[in-house]
């Protein structure tokens, strides 16, 4: 997804920089989408946006970067821009993450919580194939 496809979600969102802050306004997000605060454990952000009438939301960084995910043991990637379409417990049309899956990069396209009772995330790929996670594995405790 290009800055090209952000810059057309501009007019009308909630834009905020500056590394401390952005970091601040991702996890308000992801909390505010019933999502786990952990999700998106990026430290670099230069610029977060929010386009509510559109769902749509952005996070620029200088360089995309790589987190494990301890409790699950998965290397997740992070692209210097990622987006999505974003609702209830859910990010849809994801660009820039990438999951390793044995010795190759999966992208991931979709993130939900279908049933918040059953503890799971869902991670969906292009081609249809999913894998859920205790939701756990992605919260983060407040400092």
């Amino acid at each position: 997804m290009s800055a090209q496809f952000i810059e057309r979600h501009r007019e009308n969102a909630e834009i905020f920089s500056g590394s401390d802050l952005c970091k601040q306004k991702s996890i308000e997000l992801l909390v505010e989408l019933n999502m786990p605060n952990g999700l998106l454990p990026m430290d670099d952000i230069e610029e977060v946006g929010y386009n509510r009438s559109t769902g749509f939301v952005w996070l620029t960084q200088k360089k995309a970067i790589q987190h494990r995910f301890t409790k699950i043991g998965k290397q997740v990637s992070y692209d210097t821009h990622v987006t999505a379409f974003v609702e209830n417990r859910k990010m849809k049309k994801l660009h820039g993450v990438k999951a390793k899956e044995l010795l190759i990069w999966i992208t991931l396209n979709e993130i939900s919580i279908d049933d918040p009772s059953s503890g799971k995330i869902v991670f969906g790929t292009p081609t249809g194939i999913s894998r859920s996670y205790p939701i756990s594995a992605f919260e983060v405790e407040n400092k």
